[in-house]
């Protein structure tokens, strides 16, 4: 009885202490208690709701069934919006908060929301290669099936809640893009309802023109109800090398020999400091050696870049085996290196165990809870983008982040570009080699200022022909922004389906300077 009037108490004075000070200072200030006290529980929830949801459909078979009765249903609300005089745009009816991008949509309060509860796997075709789902099925969900079955995406983004939708209409990569490209290059099929209610097929042959405008146009084409992506086999571990490599001249030589080796699955590197990374490749395999098994995915191990980060302090070169789906989501615990600012202590040893198995919050749970003050802290002193840049341009672009930005660690990506028609390709007529640079933190530039510092990397990002992922905050004027993709394909297709007054245009639905 005693240890629950203890509690009863704390809980007491925790209220009070909330009451005097006010919700606000405590969320801005003490972010991490309503975050461990809150979020947390509230995210296992979550996560323990719509893994079981998908299994039992799944399990029942009945996702294919629902799937055509929801599609009809996406087709009636357009052909209300019709006939209501098509007077404003539409949009997806999925509130803005539960998306992985850090920016608030404002768009759904004044756009004619359509509903699309869309998330289920629909099919597992392993003699064609190719898993049928619908466009708010999660890299998560993704990963616990196929990976049971012994199959795997080509490409899996990294963090659990990202959706096949969103990874389609905007961007995905992974450290297996050097060899399969984006993630939209492992797509064979989209289904979309069209601005008229039609429901429409389109592949590589197969209404082509609208299959390669889809990437990257943010649901500004059409509402998209299902796609078919390869799938490949999966084995049990990934075999990582991890080599630190000391001075920039040498960080971009070896990161970029080993990003043109197709004989290497897995490429990634972390850059600490302008002079410092630690370079991981790796090859998926059956059996690992002796001891050299990591399951970096359990709740108790140390946060994956803090591992990866020791490797670099003690100037040692180190093999791992890593099981599959530890690997496809080693910075998810963390949201890469995020968390250590929500919740300073979150990779201490007594945090992880007692703890750890919470982690992480779901993004769209932070969102919601983020309020006007933390929003404005976030936009102004806070980073979140990811910028593709031509391998060619590595150190030049690096020295770029560093003295625009300054935040560390980088993440770097590579993959390989296609030369295919859409917003994003390369300036020649042959595929090349890029590199993702994503920088997620705190700048600690001298002279940062968030939207003149951004304004200046995105001039650098356009000269060097490269791209900015659409999902974090864009303040290039329309004619800059059409600058850096290529709108020929987009703005034909927009016409040709009557997507003017039924669909915003990508800049203004995205770009800063566009929203109120």
């Amino acid at each position: 009885m005693e240890p629950v009037l203890y509690l009863a108490a704390l809980l007491g004075l925790f209220v009070l202490w909330v009451k005097v000070k006010g919700l606000e200072y405590v969320i801005v200030h003490q972010r991490w208690i309503f975050v461990c006290l809150f979020l947390l529980p509230l995210s296992v929830f979550f996560d323990i709701y719509y893994y079981l949801r998908a299994w039992l459909i799944f399990k029942m078979c009945s996702a294919p069934k629902l799937h055509e009765q929801r599609v009809r249903d996406i087709q009636r609300q357009v052909r209300d919006w019709h006939d209501e005089g098509r007077q404003r745009f539409m949009c997806t009816g999925r509130p803005g908060w539960l998306t992985i991008s850090l920016r608030v949509g404002k768009y759904k309060k004044t756009h004619k929301n359509i509903q699309i509860n869309l998330m289920d796997i629909l099919d597992v075709d392993t003699e064609r290669q190719v898993v049928r789902a619908e466009p708010l099925v999660t890299m998560g969900q993704v990963t616990t099936l196929l990976n049971s079955m012994g199959w795997t995406l080509p490409v899996l983004p990294e963090l659990d809640d990202l959706t096949v939708g969103g990874l389609i209409m905007g961007t995905g990569i992974e450290s297996s893009s050097h060899v399969h490209g984006l993630f939209q290059h492992i797509c064979v099929a989209y289904e979309l309802v069209l601005a008229d209610g039609s429901l429409v097929r389109c592949t590589a042959t197969e209404n082509s023109e609208l299959f390669y405008a889809v990437p990257w146009s943010c649901g500004t084409l059409g509402f998209l109800v299902a796609a078919e992506i390869r799938i490949i086999p999966a084995r049990k571990f990934v075999c990582l090398r991890y080599e630190p490599v000391r001075g920039l001249d040498n960080i971009c030589q070896r990161f970029s020999q080993e990003s043109a080796n197709q004989e290497n699955q897995f490429v990634e590197g972390l850059l600490f400091s302008l002079n410092e990374a630690v370079i991981m490749t790796g090859v998926m395999v059956d059996e690992a050696e002796a001891g050299k098994v990591n399951h970096i995915g359990h709740f108790h191990k140390p946060w994956f870049f803090r591992h990866v980060e020791s490797f670099l302090k003690e100037s040692r070169r180190a093999v791992e085996y890593i099981p599959l789906r530890h690997y496809y989501h080693r910075h998810t615990r963390s949201i890469f290196w995020e968390l250590q600012d929500i919740i300073p202590f979150g990779n201490h040893l007594v945090f992880r165990y007692l703890f750890g198995w919470m982690v992480p919050p779901k993004i769209s749970l932070l969102k919601l809870t983020q309020g006007e003050t933390i929003r404005r802290l976030y936009e102004q002193r806070h980073v979140v983008q990811d910028m593709l840049v031509p391998m060619k341009c590595l150190k030049r672009s690096i020295t770029t982040f560093h003295s625009d930005v300054h935040v560390y660690p980088l993440w770097l990506c590579p993959f390989i570009l296609r030369s295919q028609p859409g917003m994003v390709h390369p300036k020649g007529n042959e595929d090349e080699l890029y590199v993702d640079i994503g920088a997620y933190g705190e700048p600690k530039a001298k002279q940062f200022e968030a939207q003149a510092s951004m304004k200046q990397l995105e001039k650098f990002v356009r000269d060097v022909h490269g791209f900015q992922m659409l999902y974090a905050d864009v303040y290039m004027n329309r004619q800059e922004f059409w600058e850096m993709f290529d709108g020929a394909l987009y703005h034909k297709l927009r016409a040709q389906l009557g997507c003017k007054d039924a669909f915003p245009e990508v800049y203004d639905k995205i770009c800063k300077s566009a929203r109120h």
